[in-house]
């Protein structure tokens, strides 16, 4: 079992950045793959990026690479989501998932977060 707690959330004008943090708990957490995930009002659940459980792979979706960076420090167990640039339509909920494999689909993974609110004004 992982347990995962999001953390970092709020509102930030556009051009502005937030780092959002993912603490998982767990006797074998660190060695999950894990990613962020985001739902715009009305909008399916969408991939943001992930990581391999060593932190040497890394993904990004094609509307955010380039503006944010995922990186994971799995001496404290933590994913943070850098977020740079932020554009309105990065407005969202914003979700940590892990599981045992890394890839871009919300139905592989089995573990979730209960998110945390990302909002951008324009």
């Amino acid at each position: 079992q992982v347990q995962l707690l999001e953390s970092g959330g709020g509102l930030v004008q556009a051009g502005g950045s937030l780092r959002l943090s993912c603490l998982a708990s767990g006797r074998t957490a660190s060695r999950y793959a894990m990613a962020w995930f985001r739902q715009a009002p009305e909008k399916d659940r969408e991939f943001v990026g992930g990581t391999s459980w060593r932190g040497d792979r890394t993904t990004y979706a094609d509307s955010v690479k380039g503006r944010f960076t995922i990186s994971r420090d799995n001496t404290r167990n933590l994913v943070y989501l850098q977020m740079n640039s932020l554009k309105s339509e990065d407005t969202a909920v914003y979700y940590c998932a892990a599981d045992r494999v890394l890839g871009n689909t919300d139905s592989l993974y089995e573990y979730w977060g209960q998110g945390t609110q990302v909002t951008v004004s324009s």
